[in-house]
């Protein structure tokens, strides 16, 4: 199982990025995927996630109306973009997969299956 993240680096506040996760090795269509956040000291935060079953999405409220989450289902990649990015959105950002179907579980609990090795995302003041 593979997941790779990638479109981090380093943007001013107000900027935009877009993240992917390429996934490989597991069942796609059958797994939801996530987004998380951790920045150094803190505790991995939920931002998003996507069912491949039905397209539905789940959004924290720190990112609601600025973030968006899509996928790929024939590339078996997920997307993050971001947009009107504050220096509060700075972290490590993580892509996960999991079986379970409830998308706002899975990102307070912190229960993923799978965990890609994180993208950084830098937003200047």
């Amino acid at each position: 199982v593979q997941l790779v993240e990638s479109g981090g680096g380093l943007v001013q506040a107000g900027g935009s990025l877009r993240l992917s996760c390429a996934t490989s090795g597991f069942t796609f269509d059958d797994y939801s995927i996530y987004w998380f956040r951790q920045v150094p000291g803190k505790e991995r935060e939920g931002v998003s996630g996507i069912s491949n079953s039905d397209g539905s999405t789940y959004y924290a409220d720190s990112v609601k109306g600025r973030f968006t989450m899509s996928s790929d289902n024939a590339k078996n990649t997920v997307y993050l973009q971001m947009n009107s990015l504050k220096p509060e959105d700075t972290a490590v950002y993580y892509c996960a997969a999991s079986l379970f179907s409830d998308l706002s579980a899975v990102m307070k609990m912190d229960i993923a299956e799978f965990w890609g090795q994180g993208t950084r995302v830098t937003v200047s003041a």
